[in-house]
Formats: C-alpha cells, sequence, structure tokens
C-alpha cells in the first residue's frame, strides 16, 4: 500500500484548486474523520472529542447516513461539521463519471453540506471541475497528513507518531471511523488530542468561510 503520511507539495500543486490545510497562524488543528458514521466507532470518537471541547469534520458516506441517521445528527448536534464522502465509497479514478457524479449527487440527498473529500483522495481533473458548478457547488478538502489508521500493516503507535510527528499549525489530519481503522484509530485519536492539547493546540472544524 503506497501512500503519503505527509501530503509532498507537487501534489499540492497538481490539485491546487482542492484545499490541502488551513492558513493560520494560530495553534489550530482540524481533525477530520472519513467513512462514518458507524454505530459504534462514531460515539467513542466523539466522546474522545467532548473531552478537550474539540470540533472535528466529518466526510459521511451517505449509505451509512440512511443507516445510522441518529448517529449522523449527533455529530451535527455536537456542533461538529459534516462533509460528503459519496455514497458508497466510489475510487473517481475507477468510476465513469456519470455514475461518480451522480454517486456524490445522491449523497448530498443525505449529507447537508458544502465541502466534498474523494474517497482515497481519488478524483480525476473532470470530476473535480465539475463539483465547482451550481449542480454541486462543492469544496473539496484533501489533507496535510493522513493518520495511516487504515493501514493494518502498521502499529497503532505507528498511526499516533504519523499526526504527532507532521502536524502542526493548520494542518487537516485524517482519521477514520470504520472497522477497519479501529485498533489504531482508538488509540491513537486519545493520545494524539492530549498531545496538542497539552502544547496549547486547539482543535477546530472546517468550515466554509476559513478557506
Amino acid at each position: 500500500m503506497i501512500y503519503f503520511i505527509k501530503t509532498p507539495n507537487w501534489l499540492k500543486w497538481l490539485y491546487k484548486s482542492c484545499f490541502w490545510e488551513i492558513k493560520t497562524d494560530e495553534k489550530k488543528i482540524f481533525l477530520s474523520f472519513d467513512d462514518g458514521p458507524h454505530p459504534h466507532i462514531t460515539p467513542f470518537v466523539l466522546e474522545e472529542l467532548r473531552k478537550y471541547n474539540a470540533k472535528a469534520t466529518f466526510f459521511c458516506i451517505g449509505d451509512n447516513v440512511s443507516k445510522y441517521p441518529d448517529v449522523y445528527k449527533k455529530i451535527i448536534d455536537e456542533g461538529h461539521m459534516v462533509g460528503n464522502h459519496t455514497q458508497n465509497h466510489l475510487n473517481g479514478w475507477k468510476t465513469e463519471d456519470k455514475l461518480y457524479l451522480d454517486n456524490i449527487a445522491m449523497a448530498q440527498k443525505h449529507i447537508d453540506s458544502d465541502l466534498f473529500r474523494p474517497p482515497y483522495g481519488r478524483i480525476t481533473r473532470f470530476q473535480l471541475s465539475q463539483l465547482t458548478l451550481l449542480r454541486f457547488n462543492l469544496k473539496t478538502i484533501m489533507w496535510t497528513v493522513l493518520s495511516g489508521d487504515f493501514d493494518k500493516s502498521i502499529s497503532k503507535e505507528d498511526c499516533r507518531d504519523n499526526v504527532i510527528l507532521n502536524a502542526k499549525e493548520g494542518s487537516i489530519v485524517v482519521f477514520h471511523d470504520s472497522e477497519k481503522a479501529r485498533e489504531r484509530m482508538t488509540f491513537a485519536l486519545p493520545e494524539v488530542l492530549n498531545y496538542f492539547a497539552s502544547k496549547g493546540y486547539v482543535f477546530e472544524k472546517i468550515t466554509t468561510n476559513i478557506l
């Protein structure tokens, strides 16, 4: 499995219409969680965030929102931001354009947000160009740091260190509230929150007015 823990500058340039970080000089980190909501893992995440008065952004799969509407509502009720992560977690590189865009539109019926994150970070330039049009009017949010919690080949300590060693002011960090990531995320998230909070950082959600 090949991926970048810290997004290289050339990739940011290649997809410069996307948002890879938040410009700020303040001690703010932007945690995000992909692939939920999950009936057990998402509530764990919410509980941990609550301990630090932390806000985050949850990029939700439309199908999961349909299955677990109460969990989705709890995310919003607790003051977090939600974003569109397609209806069925489609890979844009492997999906015909119309099907991919229709899948995003389907998710929009369940997810009230103007933020979007492509599953796997894989989206074609044409698909990306369509998201800013009137039909969608979405801002595409990528990331600065991947925790790697989805990667079964790394340890939970590696997952923690990936974030602690690479995140800084304005970083968008990716975790997953999913079954696949559970073991690594449930260890790493509390440690990441504690570490950065002890350094004076706060955790904020992503909104269009700060992009």
